[in-house]
């Protein structure tokens, strides 16, 4: 079980983490065309809007992608203190709080995701953006975050029940 999550979460987070390389193409030509329009007084008026989208959208996403390449911030002050056999535990720990706070998490967002795409909720500019839109790719971040969570917890879980059964 724990290794097919991991495949599942490691395929989906390689996705997801190169559509959140393509936003940063993406932002990058955004604003090379508007500083190009803005030398002929032109503009596209949704820079603003649709940068913010895709750096919100790019964060999300990449979140999964980034745990399951080890490229988040670790602070292992209290783990270095205990005897290796029992380093597990707090990685343990700290790995369900993060899935119990992001799942919670995701469960509210995806939840004002739906009201938003029921009552058709639009951004106030002149794009006119349907907001469930980003505001669905943030939350498909989030989802994506809590799978990989999993999937680390069942892999530590087995780890340690594999560890302490050949005692």
């Amino acid at each position: 079980m724990a290794a097919l999550v991991t495949l599942l979460s490691r395929r989906l987070n390689q996705l997801a983490g190169g559509l959140a390389m393509g936003l940063i193409l993406y932002i990058t030509g955004h604003i090379l065309l508007e500083i190009v329009l803005r030398l002929f007084g032109r503009s596209t008026f949704v820079l603003d809007e649709f940068v913010g989208y895709a750096v919100a959208t790019m964060t999300f996403l990449g979140l999964g992608y980034a745990l399951d390449r080890g490229s988040l911030i670790r602070v292992k002050l209290l783990v270095d203190k205990l005897p290796s056999r029992w380093h597990w535990l707090p990685e343990l720990l700290s790995t369900l709080v993060a899935l119990f706070t992001f799942a919670t998490l995701a469960w509210y967002w995806g939840r004002n995701v739906w009201r938003s795409y029921q009552r058709g909720t639009t951004s106030d500019t002149l794009a006119d953006t349907p907001l469930w839109l980003p505001e669905g790719m943030v939350w498909l971040g989030m989802v994506l975050l809590c799978l990989t969570l999993l999937g680390k917890a069942l892999n530590i879980a087995t780890q340690a029940g594999t560890r302490q059964g050949a005692r």
